[in-house]
Parts: structure tokens; sequence; C-alpha cells
């Protein structure tokens, strides 16, 4: 773990958002600026922090925490599953394949347990026993184990909008996806998720749930892009004291955006409206739970770059 005062000169130094005409047509999202040229995405991973739809501001080193974390798995799950990786420039940059997005999130689950409006726990503690299609039983608790993981499907809102959790019908009947495509992502997703809840559990850790962005390739196959198995894109917990835990009706520990989301939904913040600003001391906290969880899952030591980013971009992408 790197020192505090790293961690706090760098509230200064956040990445918060980039103007590279000269790499293509941008496309802004939530956390990433894409951009667009020869048929090559050249994504920046910036340190904006998002929940219940919403950037919030930033994190000391969370963009480059999430690129190296993202190159990490793509690079170990290549065998599985194809992705759209081609270089890694900069700690903060990944440059892929041009993919043609699909219209849905891939959310793969295996416990009953969120706290956005989207969440699978959200719905079942409003009285509903399907979720996306799913039958669940009565008298599950929060943060229970579900009796297998299942598939959760998202519609893609525009920026500023939320999501929407529907089901493989609600899909196939709006012409979405055909039931092809649906199928073969599914099947895909599955099998990614599978293996990085075998990878965590190595290293005392629960993949609880996760998010796939799934594209298809100028040749027309599938990949998985934009990042896998991030505390972006995925919830961890602490294996080790789980069950003692869940027997007492406690919170898991975590180590994962889930920090961020709880201290604003403690303040009463689930999304509606301007968020509340994060504090110097929320934001060092999540910043280390984001190295933590980098060096548990990859068993790497997390090496900050502190200069300051934009110059360095520019640098070494020579622009």
């Amino acid at each position: 773990m790197i020192a505090d005062d790293v961690i706090k000169a760098q509230l200064g130094r956040t990445l918060e958002g980039t103007d590279f005409p000269d790499l293509g047509a941008k496309y802004e999202g939530k956390v990433r600026d894409c951009y667009s040229r020869d048929g090559r995405r050249i994504i920046v991973v910036s340190d904006r922090i998002s929940a219940f739809d919403v950037v919030l501001g930033t994190i000391p080193f969370k963009g480059q925490i999430l690129n190296q974390m993202a190159e990490y798995w793509f690079s170990a799950t290549a065998h599985l599953v194809p992705n759209h990786v081609l270089d890694v420039p900069d700690p903060t940059v990944m440059v892929a394949t041009e993919c043609t997005l699909l219209p849905v999130e891939f959310v793969m689950r295996s416990y009953l347990t969120g706290v956005t409006t989207t969440s699978i726990w959200y719905h079942y503690e409003r009285g509903a026993r399907t979720f996306c299609g799913h039958a669940l039983p009565d008298g599950m608790r929060k943060n229970q184990r579900l009796a297998r993981a299942i598939l959760t499907p998202s519609t893609k809102a525009e920026k500023g909008a939320h999501d929407e959790s529907v089901s493989r019908e609600h899909i196939l009947a709006g012409g979405v996806l055909t039931a092809r495509e649906f199928d073969e992502a599914a099947a895909m997703c599955a099998r990614l998720f599978t293996f990085g809840q075998e990878m965590a559990a190595r290293r005392g850790l629960i993949l609880v749930d996760t998010k796939y962005e799934v594209g298809r390739r100028p040749d027309g196959t599938l990949c998985f892009i934009d990042e896998i198995h991030t505390p972006d894109s995925s919830r961890y917990w602490y294996a080790d004291d789980y069950q003692s835990r869940f027997d007492r009706h406690e919170e898991p520990r975590g180590l994962d955006k889930e920090y961020v989301r709880r201290t604003l939904a403690d303040a009463g913040y689930r999304g509606d409206g301007p968020p509340p600003a994060l504090s110097p001391e929320v934001r060092c906290e999540a910043a280390r739970r984001y190295i933590a969880l980098f060096e548990l899952v990859t068993g790497r030591a997390f090496v900050p770059d502190t200069e300051e980013p934009v110059a360095r971009i520019r640098r070494n992408l020579k622009i």
C-alpha cells in the first residue's frame, strides 16, 4: 500500500477529463473518454467516479488502477473469451479494436445485494419475487447467496439517465438483440464470471456480481470491451468473515466502490438531483480501497505515476 501522503498529494492532480482532438472523434462516458479513428478506439480512463448513474467527482489514481486491472484481467482471460485490447501505452490509456457496442449491459449476480434502484435487493425488499425473469424464493435476506449465478441484463441509458434491469424476453421482444446474439453473449459472460469467481476465491475474495460490456468486431465476432472485473464494474467481498458477518446481520467487508455508494446512501442520496460533494477523506479512503483491491486481486504492487496526467498522456501517445 502506498503512503497516505502520496494519495493526499494526488487530490489536486487527478485526471478529470481530456481534450485530444488529434486522436479522433470523442465520446465521453461517465468514466472513460473514448477517441475513435482508423478502426481503433483509444480509451482514456479518467479518475472520475460514478454511482447511481451520476458522476460524483474524482478519486486519486483511480484511472491508473482501473486501466491496469482491466489489462490484467483481459490478459488472464484471453484463452477463454475474446477481447478488444491492442496496446496499453500509458498507465491510463488502452488502445483497442473499434467495436460496435451491444446496447445491453450483461450483469452477472451471485448474491442478493445492492443499494441502487436497479439492484436485485432493492426489488426483492419491495416484494418482487421475480427479477429479470428469474424466480426468487421467499424468506431470503440481504447479502444472501443465490442458489446459482444469474444473468440480469440492463438497458443502456443515455448519459444522465438511469439504466433499467430487464429480462431476456423483454430484450428480444423489443428487438434490441436477436436470440442468437443474446445467448452467445450470455454464454460468454457465464464462462468469464465463473473464471473470475475462481480467481477471486484463490485470493480470499468473493466476486459478488459484475457487469460486462460486449461489442461486435468488424469481422462480426463478439468480444468483451472496456473493462472486466474492476472495482467499477464488480463488487468484491472478503471471504474469510462473510458468513460470520452475515449471521450477525452485518454488512460484508468490501473492497470496491460500494463504499462510496453506501456513504452517499447513508447521507440520503440515491441518484436524484445534484450529488453531494465527496469530502477529501472519502476520496482518499476510496483510493486506498481501489489500491488494496488491485494488489490483492493481481498479486502485484501498485506503482503510482504522480506526473501531471495530461502532459504524460500527450508524451506517451505522441500527440
